[in-house]
């Protein structure tokens, strides 16, 4: 699974993009924050508040509730804002 982070949330990681093997547990894009956020540091104040998080799965906007698939890309980027 190829993990990309935008904007603030690629300063809070750490890190622009990263191949990831999560456990068979994380199933949706919830379970994979979650994981993520158990590894600490970065991820921790990255996602402490979702409501400023926004997520695609294969360049598609998703809920968190999205399953996810062994080779997926996941995106994590802040709100987009039109002016």
């Amino acid at each position: 699974m190829k993990l990309l982070y935008f904007a603030w949330l690629r300063e809070k990681t750490g890190v622009a993009n990263e191949d990831a093997s999560p456990p068979e547990h994380v199933i949706t894009v919830a379970d994979l924050i979650q994981w993520l956020v158990q590894r600490g540091g970065g991820y921790k104040t990255a996602f402490s508040d979702l409501s400023v998080v926004r997520v695609a799965v294969n360049q598609e906007y998703v809920a968190l509730d999205h399953a996810l698939a062994a080779g997926d890309e996941v995106a994590f980027f802040p709100p987009v804002t039109g002016g």
